[in-house]
């Protein structure tokens, strides 16, 4: 399903009224240094001390081509804090901690066949970055489609609430991570004209997931947002049950890895592999499915699922980058052998623009083509999640 079907944000906000230190309040802002989005060390357009040094908001315009919900806008905010906001106050140059910003993010966004969706995420670390926390809540109504074996699409509504909370503990002084995750989704589900298509076992209008995981990451990464170099994997085994808040049983095994391979100053290849393989009584809506840009959302469908991309990026200055890629996929499992099951691909190319060089935070566009679908996204850094 559709980024709209795995809802993932949470959001907190604070305010602290101190009367008796306004002197002191007034003092630090004559001291600080004029909001500028000018970068000093190459005089290119920059929002770095807008973001850090001043609280400012990201604003992440969404412009959606998403064929399985048609055209529709949104916004995004994204607010960045922690260390790094603090050692860039008296440099202007890259600050040596490497750790990830605290990340807040909210948005919203709404398409032309009335699909509309309400999100708020936080990103946490602590310790030099030897606690990952990450929460999420969500609220969607979204009219997707669903194809089963004829490939014969059938409208459905999906609507429902969601929450995800997840924490990860460094392991020693290495570059793993293990930790647990919880994902709870109160969902509704109806098919236009109100018949089920016979491909669906068991289903259920009203439906909840509550589902456990056990997680374990490797993060080489040079930066979290638009990496040059590095790796990152993930090893999933989701337990939903019902004593975990859900009204189904069932069994999600995934594992997806990103390697980045530096092959000249300027030339980057990204190469990726997502699978998912899921048993038991899992919705309709939450089984694995061909994730590639350029492709439907949840068009192709099965008990199991199977990508694989890469992508070959050309800085052409230290602002700009150039990027190609190309993906195969497939899905598989029950309604088709894998043999049998088409094999997805896509191919596309994109842009990107170094907008806060102290985070590493770009932002760009991707134009990608698929069998009979065509879609553009405006991405910030990677298009891998």
């Amino acid at each position: 399903m559709t980024m709209l079907g795995r809802p993932v944000f949470a959001g907190v906000t604070a305010v602290l009224v101190a009367i008796t230190s306004a002197p002191c309040a007034a003092l630090r802002a004559e001291e600080k240094a004029p909001l500028s989005f000018i970068d000093p060390a190459d005089g290119q357009l920059d929002m770095s001390d807008f973001l850090l040094k001043h609280k400012g908001a990201l604003p992440v315009p969404i412009v959606i081509t998403e064929p399985a919900v048609g055209y529709g806008a949104g916004l995004g905010l994204l607010f960045f804090s922690g260390p790094i906001a603090e050692e860039v106050e008296n440099t202007t140059v890259e600050p040596p901690n490497k750790s990830p910003p605290n990340v807040t993010a909210l948005g919203g966004m709404y398409t032309q066949n009335g699909t509309w969706a309400a999100a708020a995420a936080h990103f946490h670390t602590w310790d030099d970055d030897r606690y990952r926390y990450l929460g999420a809540v969500a609220k969607v109504d979204a009219h997707l489609d669903y194809f089963g074996p004829t490939s014969q699409a059938r409208a459905y509504t999906l609507q429902g609430d969601a929450l995800l909370q997840q924490f990860l503990v460094r392991l020693g002084n290495s570059r793993w991570y293990a930790g647990a995750r919880y994902v709870f989704f109160n969902a509704t589900s109806s098919f236009a004209g109100g018949s089920i298509p016979a491909s669906i076992a068991n289903f259920e209008r009203n439906q909840r997931i509550g589902a456990g995981s056990v997680i374990l990451d490797y993060d080489s990464r040079d930066n979290i947002f638009f990496p040059a170099a590095g790796s990152f994997a993930e090893l999933e085994a989701q337990f939903a049950r019902t004593g975990l808040g859900g009204t189904q049983n069932y069994d999600v095994y995934a594992a997806r890895g990103f390697k980045w391979f530096p092959l000249a100053r300027a030339l980057i290849l990204g190469l990726r592999i997502d699978t998912k393989f899921s048993t038991g009584d899992i919705p309709f809506y939450a089984q694995p499915y061909v994730d590639l840009r350029g492709v439907q959302k949840g068009r192709y469908q099965d008990r199991n699922a199977i990508t694989t991309e890469a992508e070959l990026r050309w800085d052409v200055t230290p602002r700009w980058s150039l990027l190609g890629f190309t993906g195969l996929g497939k899905a598989y499992g029950r309604l088709e052998s894998f043999s049998q099951a088409q094999n997805v691909t896509s191919v596309g190319a994109g842009f990107r623009y170094l907008i806060a060089r102290k985070l590493g935070v770009s932002i760009g566009i991707d134009v990608a083509h698929s069998k009979d679908q065509n879609a553009f996204y405006i991405q910030v850094g990677s298009a891998w999640r």
